[in-house]
């Protein structure tokens, strides 16, 4: 259980250190500080936004970066003892990669005052919905992950002849 609560918050270090990195390259990137688009493959480009809302932009108008800060922070040590009681290795990963990408969205709340967004997938015209970066593709992941888990590990019970 030990070795299992390690991994889950080393993960969740590697992410915010990843993500921070990603970040801080792609701000010193004179290209992309000037609003243009860098291509790095036919599906993937690097551009320079700034979130200042939630998912989508959404609260972007209304919404102070001391509430989102806040209320992200509580969602953290939630997140923090989650993994502490984690019942296997699936879900403490799963956990970790999301704290990681969360502390990582509200590092960047505490510098830029809005999460620094820099990933734009696409194929060939058709792009993406939005701009995201890796904390954001940690989150994502670490949830795929924990549903994933759940499903292979309550698998749905036939229901009695008296329950139909």
């Amino acid at each position: 259980m030990k070795h299992r609560r390690a991994a889950g918050y080393a993960l969740a270090a590697l992410v915010l250190a990843a993500d921070q990195g990603a970040k801080a390259w792609v701000m010193g990137n004179a290209a992309l500080t000037s609003g243009q688009t860098l291509v790095v493959l036919p599906v993937l480009n690097f551009v320079l936004v700034g979130n200042h809302g939630i998912t989508f932009g959404l609260l972007s108008g209304v919404a102070s970066k001391t509430l989102l800060v806040v209320a992200a922070l509580a969602v953290v040590a939630v997140l923090g003892i989650w993994l502490w009681r984690s019942a296997n290795w699936a879900e403490a990963l799963a956990i970790g990669a999301i704290a990681g990408g969360a502390l990582g969205n509200i590092a960047d709340r505490l510098h830029y005052s809005a999460v620094v967004d820099f990933l734009q997938m696409h194929i060939g015209g058709l792009f993406f919905p939005w701009v995201f970066n890796l904390g954001d593709a940690a989150i994502d992941c670490g949830v795929a992950a924990l549903f994933l888990d759940y499903v292979f590990r309550h698998p749905p019970v036939a229901a009695s002849r008296g329950e139909r």
